[in-house]
């Protein structure tokens, strides 16, 4: 039997501390708390798709940030979002080619940076930590990069959140973007849990150069050797997760046991998406970047980034780019890239090794097709965001395109979606060649797409003459 002269006292504040902390778990949302199992308050907020957002920026010299631009330095600068003020935020332009042309092309109209803990430490939207601004360039539409994140999400692969967004500068409008959740803190909680593995983002930094680790390839245990992985860690990179990431690359280049080292399922998913929407300023194309690669307990994700050069519109780099609809909208499933980058993609090729893993390649396209596209879903989401940015569109004063022109990407968006559908439906049942090499021994076999003009989607004309737009929209806030 417990004796203590205090213990009626004891018992007390015990049953005081239990009754508050009772009180604090159950009106702790109400408090500003988050459950650990609750979405980030920010995926409500400036995320609910339901409607357009805006987002004002007050910039202290808009014209310098401009001609600063293609340096992507970061200003400070106060973002108004729906209303709810944040200062001290840092901006900056994003982009690869994007950027390059716009620039080139003499235009105003950059993707943006948003990133709240720049110079703020601890700094966030409501949980955010940054956020980007897609200008939609060479997209038309205003929808692709929207509409692959969603057949993304469908299909079960972690995807940026998104939304659009109204956004003006200093009082003035400037454009409709897409907000776009960048994959770091906020991101990897949101998806992967508090005790969430790392995060990078490949890249190059030559195109000239091997880049044999931006490919996924196994080059020897030495870190120094993967400099486009480790140099882009999102997160701090220790030893463990240096070794963590090479062992998994090296079991990935013998093609065995790859489940030890392969989220399999999910990197399925993720490639039956992405060979759909024929992108490839990606993974499966020449740059092979435009992606991020997520590592835990050491087995890798590959994670979706950058699509407004998705559905055939991809010719920055290419020598000779390929614009034949009958060839982009019948590409095979089943070789994605020519021979010799194919063969530099272990994180496809090695996988496709494997007839178990082939096969539910296949099975995760019979899914796309049966539950997103031939059900209609994808043209009533597509219709149902085109109405509800319409009006944007019709007044965006610094639009790469005419608002005709709008309509017609958007049309054009879907007859490319339902003809590319058709054709993989018929690779699957072996109607269609599905293969490099099929396809040259049968020319013509597949769905007749010559009636399509990919160019409508947007193309290197409509930067040509969106130039007087801009300059004015420029012109009116500086």
């Amino acid at each position: 039997m417990i004796r203590h002269r205090h213990i009626e006292r004891i018992c007390a504040l015990a049953m005081v501390l239990a009754l508050a902390l009772t009180g604090l778990l159950f009106f702790g949302e109400r408090l500003g708390m988050q459950a650990a199992s609750a979405a980030p308050e920010y995926a409500a907020r400036l995320f609910d798709s339901g409607r357009v957002h805006t987002v004002e920026l007050q910039v202290e010299d808009w014209a310098q940030f401009l001609a600063d631009a293609p340096e992507e330095a970061y200003i400070p600068c106060t973002a108004v979002i729906d209303g709810d003020a944040f200062h001290q935020v840092g901006l900056r332009a994003k982009g690869n080619n994007s950027l390059r042309l716009t620039e080139e092309y003499g235009l105003s109209r950059y993707s943006l940076k948003l990133e709240f803990d720049h110079y703020v430490d601890g700094g966030s939207y409501h949980g955010l930590d940054k956020f980007s601004l897609d200008a939609s360039f060479q997209d038309n539409s205003y929808l692709k990069t929207w509409l692959v994140y969603d057949m993304m999400d469908f299909m079960g692969v972690p995807a940026p959140l998104c939304s659009y967004v109204w956004v003006t500068v200093n009082g003035q409008p400037w454009g409709l973007f897409l907000a776009i959740e960048e994959p770091e803190e906020a991101f990897a909680r949101r998806n992967f849990g508090a005790d969430h593995g790392q995060l990078y983002k490949p890249d190059y930094t030559s195109l000239n150069a091997e880049n044999a680790d931006l490919a996924l390839r196994y080059v020897d245990d030495d870190p120094a050797s993967y400099p486009n992985l480790f140099d882009n860690a999102k997160f701090d990179v220790d030893a463990g997760d240096q070794a963590r990431l090479i062992e998994a690359l090296r079991v990935l280049s013998t093609g065995e046991n790859l489940e030890t080292a392969v989220n399999v399922d999910e990197v399925l998913r993720y490639f039956a998406v992405q060979v759909f929407v024929m992108n490839w300023d990606s993974y499966l194309g020449h740059t092979g970047h435009n992606y991020f690669l997520y590592e835990e307990d050491g087995v890798l994700s590959i994670l979706p980034w950058d699509y407004n050069l998705a559905f055939g519109t991809y010719a920055l780099g290419m020598t000779n780019p390929i614009r034949d609809p009958n060839v982009l909208i019948n590409w095979p499933i089943n070789t994605p890239a020519r021979g010799e980058t194919m063969l530099e993609r272990p994180l496809y090729h090695n996988l496709m090794k494997h007839d178990e893993y082939f096969a539910q390649y296949h099975a995760y396209f019979d899914q796309l097709l049966t539950e997103y596209f031939e059900s209609g879903r994808y043209e009533a989401e597509i219709r149902e965001i085109q109405a509800l940015i319409a009006p944007y569109v019709e007044a965006d004063p610094t639009a790469f395109c005419s608002y005709e022109d709008h309509l017609l990407a958007v049309d054009t968006l879907l007859e490319v979606c339902r003809l590319r559908a058709e054709s993989i439906r018929g690779q699957l049942e072996g109607i269609y060649p599905s293969t490099l090499a099929q396809q040259a021994e049968q020319p013509g076999n597949g769905v007749d797409a010559s009636h399509v003009d990919l160019g409508e989607l947007g193309d290197f004309q409509d930067l040509k003459v969106a130039r007087e737009r801009q300059d004015a929209a420029r012109k009116s806030i500086t």
